[in-house]
């Protein structure tokens, strides 16, 4: 997938779910209960119980949706999530040689990086957009707002600490788009394998985006 066409789903959708299962039985019913409140782009992190099979199962399940990977440390991983049929690659830092791998798969790549070097670092080596994690630590909104001046020409996707209040708000000081995980998942919700209920609040989510 070029980066173009991520770039275009991105915009579209303007939120993706990551979902960081203990049981893989549970990652595919969190994946199905977004998919279903209409969200289309899911990460299932790394260290996901049995991520590449949960990758790749959802990959048959749900043909609507892009299914990508995270929490991604080295070019050995990265491979692998390749393999398994990953759409979308997100690092928590930035590696140069991850970024070098997936470019030359043609596969998006998404680092995390935070400060105005590591954020131009990213996207020099050719990052498809960049992860500003965590957002909350600089100023969230803030932060993305005053880094529109200088860097406004890198699309910018922000996560850790991102909620379903302030969502909105970060898309509109010029991120293209929100990473949610525990605020979509509450830990009671999963224990009681509550799935309507994440569904219900994705759908609100989703609302108060578009």
């Amino acid at each position: 997938m070029s980066n173009q066409v991520w770039l275009s789903q991105l915009k579209i959708h303007r939120a993706i779910a990551v979902i960081r299962a203990q049981k893989m039985v549970w990652g595919e019913q969190m994946a199905l209960a977004v998919a279903s409140g209409g969200m289309r782009l899911i990460e299932i992190t790394w260290n996901s119980d049995r991520a590449p099979e949960l990758i790749s199962q959802l990959r048959a399940k749900l043909p609507h949706c892009l299914i990508g990977t995270g929490t991604l440390f080295n070019v050995q991983e990265l491979q692998e999530a390749i393999g398994c049929g990953s759409q979308f690659l997100f690092s928590p830092h930035t590696d140069p040689v991850m970024i070098q791998a997936a470019v030359a798969k043609n596969i998006p790549i998404i680092p995390g990086a935070l400060t105005p070097t590591e954020i131009m670092t990213a996207w020099n080596y050719g990052a498809s957009c960049v992860k500003v994690f965590p957002v909350q630590s600089l100023g969230g909104t803030s932060y993305i707002k005053s880094l529109q001046g200088p860097l406004g020409h890198i699309p910018l996707i922000v996560t850790g600490g991102v909620t379903l209040e302030n969502a909105q708000d970060f898309l509109q000081v010029g991120a293209v788009a929100v990473g949610l995980s525990g605020e979509l998942f509450p830990q009671k919700w999963v224990l009681a394998e509550n799935w309507p209920a994440i569904t219900e609040q994705v759908q609100i989510l989703m609302q108060s985006l578009h």
